[in-house]
């Protein structure tokens, strides 16, 4: 659940007593966690769950999974096509979005027009945060030396500046963290968006409204 009063106004209705404390929403998600994992299921991450033969689990144990904004899937690098309103696209190194307006968005397929209202092209930057965010979300490690040498870098002189956020989380044991791995702990995996926030450039950058984390 988002809570974004500023964008949904109906979820103004909702006091904010209403609202589970953060301590509360890890419980919750903790107790549900085990309930499912008592059932046969496997917790693979970011509040998705599959039996040890799902294909998710399975590419998960074998290093091939992967998330995009849609979830978890085991097609990697696959490009994601936009229909309808606010529908949003992945094309290689792209991401665009459709209009929002249903009026306008049909004006615009009339007139011969895609009804894209905006987008990105990723720089080399953001593919290489792109690419470390979703090995932590998919494999919840990183191998520094890897890192290395698939993009050519010395990781810890890179990420010099996410460093003492990494080393707090460690010291909090959301993750361990030497010289060549990060690994994220059975506690880390439940603020993993949190983990993966190091890595993310653009959160100090401008004032966004995001949901909160817990």
């Amino acid at each position: 659940y988002a809570h974004l009063p500023e964008r949904f106004p109906p979820q103004k209705r909702i006091p904010d007593a209403d609202i589970p404390s953060p301590d509360t929403k890890l419980r919750i998600l903790a107790e549900s966690i085990a309930t499912l994992q008592q059932a046969g299921y496997l917790y693979i991450g970011m509040d998705h769950f599959a039996l040890p033969d799902d294909e998710l689990a399975i590419a998960q144990r074998e290093g091939s999974l992967y998330r995009n904004f849609q979830g978890y899937s085991t097609h990697a690098g696959t490009d994601l096509l936009a229909f309808g309103m606010s529908a949003i696209a992945m094309v290689g190194p792209t991401y665009s979005q459709n209009i929002k307006d249903l009026d306008t968005w049909g004006a615009t397929l009339e007139s011969g027009h895609l009804p894209v209202e905006r987008g990105l092209r990723l720089s080399d930057e953001d593919l290489l945060r792109r690419h470390i965010i979703t090995r932590l979300i998919c494999d919840f490690s990183l191998d520094f030396a890897a890192l290395n040498r698939q993009f050519g870098l010395d990781f810890r002189q890179h990420f010099a500046a996410s460093l003492p956020a990494l080393e707090a989380m460690a010291s909090d044991g959301l993750l361990h963290m030497d010289a060549h791995t990060l690994t994220v702990t059975p506690q880390g995996r439940l603020l993993i968006r949190h983990i993966c926030m190091a890595f993310d450039a653009y959160l100090a950058q401008k004032p966004v409204h995001y949901s909160r984390v817990i």
